[in-house]
C-alpha cells in the first residue's frame, strides 16, 4: 500500500499527463463514435425537414439513407486525410505543438456542428463531421506515441491501455449525454453534437503546462537539459540511468536521427515484418466488428428483437461494459503480456459472434432469445476492450524506434480511417441484405489475425526497443540473421556521463 501511495506521488506528473491527453484525445474519438447514434433519429429528421421546405417534395428513403451514411462515414474520410499528414507535421512541429492546433480544428467542427439547426443546412453537420474526423486522424496517432514516450518502461504498457479506457469513457458519456433526459431530444441534439468541443478546450489549455516527451527531446532537438527536466518533471527526482541508457542505446542503433518517411519505412527490410504486423492488428481492429455495433447499435439490436423504446439505454450498457474492461486491461496488460491480450481476445471474441449468429437465426423461435443475443454482445464488447482494444495500441508504439514510429503511425492510420469508412459506409446494406450471418464475416477476420499473431508476434512486455528489434530481426533477416553484438556507443553516453 505504501509503495502504491509512494509511486502516486512520483509520478503524479505523468498521471496528470495521461489525463490531459486523454480527455482531448481518445475521449473526443469516442464522443464522435457513440453521440452520431443518439443523434441519428433527429439528424435524420432534420435532413428530411430540410430537403423539404428547399425543394417542396419529400426525399426517398433511399436517398435518405445514402446521405446519412455519407454523414456517418465522412468521418472517416476526415480521419484519412489528417492521419496521411501526421507524419509531416510531427516531424515538423512536434507533437505538443501538433495537439495544440489539433484541438482548435476540433473547436471549428464543434462550433459548424452547433449552429447547423440554426442555419438550416445539413450541409454544415457533413463539414462538422470532415472536420472532426480530420482533428481525430491527426490526434490518434499523436496520443499513443505522446503517452509511450513520457512514461518509464515499466508503466508504458498502463499509459497506452488508458488509450482504449478514454475511449470507452467518451463512448459512454456520448450515450450518457444522447438519452432523452438530457441532450437527446429534438431541440438539443445540436448541442450533442458540439459537445466534442468542451474536451479539445481542456486540453486546449491545460497542455501548454506541460514538457515535450524526453526522447524526442534528446534524439530529435539535441535538448540535453530539456530531457533530463522532463525526465524529472513526469518520473521525479533522480538519475534515470536506465531510461537515459535505453535512450541512448536506441539513438546508436538508429541509422540517423532523421524520420523515416513513410516510402523508407516500407522499403526498410528491417522493419518488414514489424509493418505486416501493424496491419494486421489495425485491420483486424476495424473489421471485427466493434465499430459497427457502436455506431449502428440501433440497428444491431434491433436485428436483435428490441423495441425502439428501450435500445437507447440498452446501448448505454454496450458502452459501460466496455467502459469497465477497458479499465481491467489497464490493471492486467502488464502481467499478462501484450501477445496473451490478443491472442485470447481474438479466439473468445470469434467464438462469441458464432454463438450470436445463431441465436439471432433463432431469435424467432423463442421470446427469451433475444436477451442471449444482448449477453453475447455485452461479453463480446467486454473481451474486446479486456483484450484488443488495449493491447494494440501498446504493439504499435513499442514496435517501432523513434525514427520509423511516425511513419508506421500514418500508415496504421490510413488503414484505420479507411476501414472506418467501408464498414459505417456499407453495413446498413450489408445488414439488408446478410441479415444475421454478417458476423461470419468478422470471426473469420477475428480467427485469421488470432493465428498471425501466434506464430509471429514477440512479448513485448517489458522489453526494450532495442530488444524488441532484435527479436523482429530473427523474422526480418531468417537464415541470414546474426545476433547483434553491443555496439561501441562511447559517444552517445557523453551526455549520460554528465548527468
Amino acid at each position: 500500500m505504501a509503495s502504491c501511495l509512494s509511486d502516486l506521488v512520483k509520478y503524479q506528473r505523468l498521471f496528470q499527463m495521461i489525463f490531459v491527453l486523454g480527455i482531448g484525445g481518445s475521449l473526443q474519438v469516442g464522443l464522435q463514435i457513440s453521440m452520431i447514434t443518439y443523434a441519428s433519429v433527429h439528424v435524420k429528421k432534420f435532413i428530411n425537414e430540410t430537403w423539404q421546405e428547399r425543394y417542396s417534395s419529400p426525399l426517398h428513403h433511399e436517398t435518405l439513407m445514402l446521405l446519412w451514411s455519407f454523414i456517418v462515414s465522412v468521418f472517416g474520410i476526415g480521419g484519412l486525410l489528417g492521419s496521411l499528414g501526421s507524419g509531416y507535421l510531427t516531424r515538423k512541429y512536434g507533437k505538443k505543438k501538433c495537439l495544440m492546433c489539433n484541438n482548435l480544428l476540433m473547436l471549428s467542427a464543434a462550433f459548424v456542428m452547433g449552429f447547423s439547426k440554426t442555419a438550416k443546412s445539413f450541409e454544415m453537420i457533413l463539414i462538422g463531421r470532415l472536420l472532426c474526423g480530420i482533428s481525430a486522424g491527426l490526434g490518434i496517432p499523436l496520443h499513443p506515441q505522446y503517452a509511450g514516450e513520457v512514461s518509464p518502461k515499466k508503466l508504458r504498457g498502463f499509459a497506452n491501455s488508458t488509450i482504449p479506457l478514454f475511449g470507452a469513457l467518451g463512448k459512454t458519456l456520448g450515450q450518457i449525454m444522447g438519452q432523452r433526459e438530457y441532450l437527446g431530444t429534438e431541440s438539443l441534439w445540436p448541442l450533442l453534437m458540439a459537445s466534442c468541443g468542451i474536451a479539445a478546450l481542456v486540453q486546449l489549455v491545460t497542455l501548454p503546462f506541460f514538457p515535450e516527451s524526453p526522447p524526442y527531446l534528446l534524439m530529435h532537438k539535441g535538448d540535453e537539459e530539456g530531457c533530463l527536466k522532463a525526465m524529472k518533471q513526469f518520473w521525479g527526482e533522480g538519475t534515470h540511468q536506465a531510461e537515459i541508457d535505453d535512450m541512448m542505446k536506441e539513438k546508436a542503433t538508429m541509422k540517423s536521427t532523421k524520420i523515416l518517411s513513410v516510402l523508407e519505412l516500407m522499403k526498410e527490410a528491417s522493419l518488414r515484418w514489424q509493418l505486416y504486423t501493424i496491419i494486421i492488428i489495425i485491420v483486424t481492429l476495424q473489421i471485427c466488428g466493434i465499430n459497427t455495433i457502436y455506431v449502428y447499435a440501433f440497428e444491431v439490436l434491433h436485428t436483435a428483437g428490441f423495441g425502439e423504446d428501450i435500445i437507447p439505454y440498452m446501448s448505454l450498457s454496450v458502452g459501460l461494459c466496455e467502459l469497465l474492461s477497458s479499465i481491467l486491461c489497464s490493471i492486467v496488460i502488464e502481467q499478462l503480456g501484450r501477445k496473451r491480450l490478443l491472442c485470447g481476445g481474438y479466439g473468445i471474441m470469434a467464438l462469441i459472434l458464432a454463438s450470436l449468429t445463431v441465436t439471432l437465426a433463432l431469435q424467432d423461435w423463442f421470446f427469451w432469445m433475444p436477451y442471449c443475443s444482448l449477453c453475447l454482445i455485452l461479453l463480446y464488447v467486454i473481451f474486446f476492450g479486456i483484450g484488443p482494444a488495449g493491447a494494440t495500441i501498446s504493439i504499435r508504439v513499442e514496435i517501432f524506434d523513434q525514427s520509423s514510429r511516425p511513419s508506421a503511425f500514418v500508415i496504421g492510420g490510413a488503414l484505420n480511417w479507411v476501414g472506418i469508412f467501408v464498414i459505417w459506409m456499407i453495413f446498413p446494406f450489408i445488414v439488408e441484405s446478410l441479415g444475421q450471418f454478417f458476423f461470419l464475416i468478422f470471426m473469420g477476420i477475428l480467427v485469421t489475425s488470432g493465428i498471425f499473431i501466434y506464430w509471429f508476434l514477440p512479448e513485448t512486455k517489458g522489453m526494450s526497443i532495442t530488444e524488441i528489434q532484435e527479436e523482429f530481426n530473427k523474422l526480418n533477416f531468417r537464415k541470414k540473421y546474426v545476433p547483434a553484438m553491443e555496439k561501441n556507443v562511447s559517444e552517445d553516453y557523453t551526455f549520460c556521463t554528465q548527468l
